[in-house]
């Protein structure tokens, strides 16, 4: 079913101190708006499904265990394929649209215990 949805009429899922989510799934893909305050931290892991983070505004630096850190500013894009360790770091305010495929399970589960502790 086709569906429309405004990003202001969605609650905001504070994660922690830094970091706040906004999500939608579908039956094959999830979108979020990640919202991640100056230096809040993504901690190192991976996950099954394809990532792309847009960044709108802010810059993130992405930290993968096989390369040096990857900078992404706004109006720039990211590709993760599947199953690559990765952690990342706000280095401003910083506002990204990340969409997954297959969608995240376990965002929409609560089971992503990596997110939700504090720094």
């Amino acid at each position: 079913m086709l569906q429309v949805q405004s990003w202001e009429k969605i609650e905001t899922e504070k994660l922690n101190s830094k970091i706040g989510r906004k999500m939608l799934s579908g039956n094959n893909a999830t979108v979020a708006q990640i919202l991640l305050a100056r230096d809040a931290v993504v901690p190192r892991h991976s996950h099954e499904n394809e990532q792309f983070t847009y960044i709108l505004s802010g810059a993130l630096k992405f930290i993968f265990d096989d390369q040096e850190a990857v900078v992404v500013h706004g109006g720039e894009v990211l590709f993760i394929p599947s199953n690559v360790p990765h952690s990342a770091v706000a280095l401003e305010d910083t506002l990204d649209l990340d969409i997954f495929a297959p969608r995240r399970e376990d965002w929409i589960n609560k089971t992503d215990s990596y997110l939700r502790g504090e720094e």
